[in-house]
């Protein structure tokens, strides 16, 4: 284990080489701003000339390359005279030498003592400085020692500290390790009683801080580098991530487990005011919940939203779910400000909150009741019945315009109660996986005719009783043209059933 270099004495270490040769064949590469630019013909002398080669092997016609490229030239500037030379390598030019090397591009490299088969990964930069920093964390400690709170209060960007009783720990090497995998962040480690004793902290923790935010995390003995670069790179992300191509991959791998959606058109006028409240509340779940932002409007996360059977009616709408058992939780409330918000996260950290079920269970003597409450086992086979017309309120409990429609769907079943092929029905949506193709947005009013296809009709009148009789008269109307056809279809298509079984089996008695 390397020692770690306290305050003041982290520093790079810079000396003139030794090898004063003039006439090299790399005199001959185009240098620009002390920026080797090599080709394959010059890369096997470079790399005996330069005891220590960091390489970017660049595509120079995307940004990110145009990026990267003036990031090496600034630390070239920085370096020279030193042990360490920065060169760039074009792919697009240099396809064979790359394909030689293994090196995709947009990678960075640095050979050691003309080794070309171990180089060390360098990430990529974003800066000049992170190439200086990552440079330096790998000749010393990659942290500065804290001596004084005040140094630690001062920092607005992201720091992380370690805090640790004795400095020869292994897990104080892997603390390390991660500082030098990540040189856009600021590390550093202190053993001060001082500083430990004010953030009321023990000894053999990290703590990360952004700001006023702040989380402190125990180091165990099986603490990887992995483990903590990836809670690093999570607390370092926004509050909320918007859910875009680019961000699937870091949503999907990221530790945290379970996921808040908020599901809402960017252009909906309460859209400010409802990501305010989420962003707001997600500052109190990091690395506990992870919060995602779906653009409703965005037609490449149609996926998304049929993969959580959300429709863009049903939107804003928040969801919670457990990537380990995929179950999924439904903010109940039209409010969504950030104490509701807040407070459906903690119920769902603590497990009291109540998951969206297939099914409900069926409740007790539901067929007696005039109003039919169905649940997710028995909604197909009572809505789709053959012989019966059935109404059906898909309603949320927690809705205010649902729960207005309760006493005109009471009435309903009261004025048609002596019709034996009507039925009166309502399904709890929010807590009932029901096929989209059934209904619209909630309160919504919905008609299957007795039919033997399965067909639905989505009312959209006036919500007055007279209205809904008149309605339910004119579809089972218009149902009965239908269910005659159907009749006529099916009666020949027994009949032909009938002529092929006796065709098939007078076929038999004659082979006989």
């Amino acid at each position: 284990m390397r020692t770690p270099v306290l305050l003041g004495a982290l520093c790079l270490c810079v000396f003139v080489s030794a090898d004063t040769q003039t006439n090299r064949q790399t005199d001959k590469s185009s240098s620009e701003d002390e920026v080797l630019h090599l080709e394959k013909r010059d890369f096997s002398q470079a790399l005996k000339e330069h005891d220590q080669l960091l390489i970017y092997f660049s595509a120079p016609l995307t940004v990110e390359g145009y990026r990267v490229s003036e990031a090496f030239k600034e630390a070239a500037a920085e370096l020279q005279g030193s042990e360490v030379k920065l060169a760039m390598i074009d792919v697009t030019k240099e396809k064979e030498l790359a394909k030689e090397l293994n090196a995709a591009d947009h990678t960075i490299r640095l050979y050691l003592s003309g080794d070309k088969h171990n180089p060390v990964h360098c990430p990529l930069p974003q800066s000049s400085a992170s190439i200086l920093t990552w440079l330096k964390r790998r000749v010393g400690s990659a942290a500065d020692l804290i001596t004084e709170f005040s140094q630690l209060e001062a920092s607005e960007e992201l720091t992380v500290v370690g805090f640790f009783k004795e400095l020869n720990q292994e897990y104080v090497q892997v603390f390390y390790d991660a500082a030098v995998e990540l040189p856009d962040v600021n590390f550093a480690v202190t053993q001060s009683e001082e500083v430990i004793s004010r953030y009321g902290l023990s000894h053999d923790v990290f703590l990360l801080k952004k700001s006023k935010l702040i989380q402190a995390y125990k180091m165990m003995p099986q603490t990887s580098k992995e483990e903590l670069m990836v809670f690093i790179t999570v607390f370092q992300m926004d509050p909320v991530t918007e859910y875009t191509g680019k961000t699937v991959s870091q949503i999907l791998t990221s530790p945290v487990l379970n996921h808040a959606l908020l599901f809402i058109k960017e252009s909906s006028a309460d859209f400010k005011g409802i990501y305010s409240a989420f962003n707001s509340a997600a500052e109190s779940f990091r690395l506990k919940i992870l919060f995602v932002w779906v653009n409703v409007e965005e037609h490449r996360n149609g996926r998304v939203m049929e993969y959580f059977r959300v429709r863009d009616f049903d939107t804003p709408l928040i969801l919670l779910v457990n990537l380990t058992d995929h179950v999924t939780y439904h903010l109940p409330s039209e409010t969504l400000d950030a104490e509701t918000i807040t407070t459906f996260c903690q119920s769902f950290l603590q497990g009291t909150a109540k998951p969206k079920m297939q099914s409900e269970p069926i409740p007790e003597g539901w067929e007696d009741q005039p109003v039919k409450e169905l649940v997710g086992t028995t909604l197909e086979k009572v809505a789709f019945h053959p012989n019966k017309t059935v109404f059906v309120l898909f309603y949320l409990p927690y809705s205010r315009a649902s729960r207005a429609v309760f006493p005109l769907w009471e009435e309903l079943a009261e004025a048609v109660k002596e019709r034996e092929d009507v039925v009166i029905a309502r399904i709890d949506a929010s807590a009932n996986v029901i096929d989209m193709s059934m209904q619209g947005s909630c309160p919504s009013l919905c008609l299957f005719p007795a039919l033997y296809a399965e067909r639905a009709v989505v009312y959209t009148g006036k919500k007055k009783l007279k209205d809904l009789i008149k309605f339910l008269d004119k579809e089972m109307e218009e149902a009965k043209k239908y269910r005659a056809l159907e009749d006529e279809d099916r009666r020949k298509y027994r009949e032909a059933m009938k002529a092929e079984e006796a065709e098939k089996a007078n076929k038999t008695k004659d082979e006989l």
